[in-house]
């Protein structure tokens, strides 16, 4: 059964604390998709993950492409998983896959101040629990680093 891991963002954009995380997973050997709720946050990815940091850049595709199996960064709005990833992340509410027992892990990045985004990731969190899924919920200390609240 996949982990399933809730990050609660407060005072933080994804934009900031996505490639983090990404880079993480990409060390730990695993390979990655991203599914986000439209096109546009898709593209405004792609162009981030190019230039988020001066001293490079996060390898990675989106799914329209030829080669999107190939890549270990893998950007979409679908729930398919073409690259085999071993972690998905879900951003701006995107629906849970059917096939969540074919990954590792499964992270749900949710925005704090978005009342309706909480609450959806409140229930998610209930019905995960409720199927018998380990459960991680995280969320930013005064300092910005990841504390583990449940």
């Amino acid at each position: 059964m996949a982990e399933i891991w809730f990050y609660h963002l407060q005072g933080q954009s994804l934009e900031g604390m996505l490639p983090n995380l990404l880079e993480r997973s990409l060390k730990r050997g695993w390979r990655v998709v991203v599914q986000a709720a439209s096109e546009e946050r898709v593209e405004a990815l792609d162009a981030h993950l190019w230039t988020y940091r001066d001293d490079g850049f996060l390898p990675h595709g989106t799914w329209r492409e030829a080669e999107a199996a190939a890549q270990p960064v893998l950007l979409t709005v679908h729930d398919h998983n073409p690259n085999a990833a071993d972690v998905r992340f879900l951003i701006e509410g995107a629906d849970i896959p059917d096939d969540l027992a074919t990954y590792q892990r499964l992270v749900l990045i949710f925005d704090g101040d978005d009342e309706e985004a909480a609450t959806a990731a409140r229930e998610r969190w209930t019905a995960a629990k409720a199927a018998g899924h380990e459960v991680t919920y995280l969320q930013p200390d005064e300092q910005g680093r990841w504390v583990r609240k449940g």
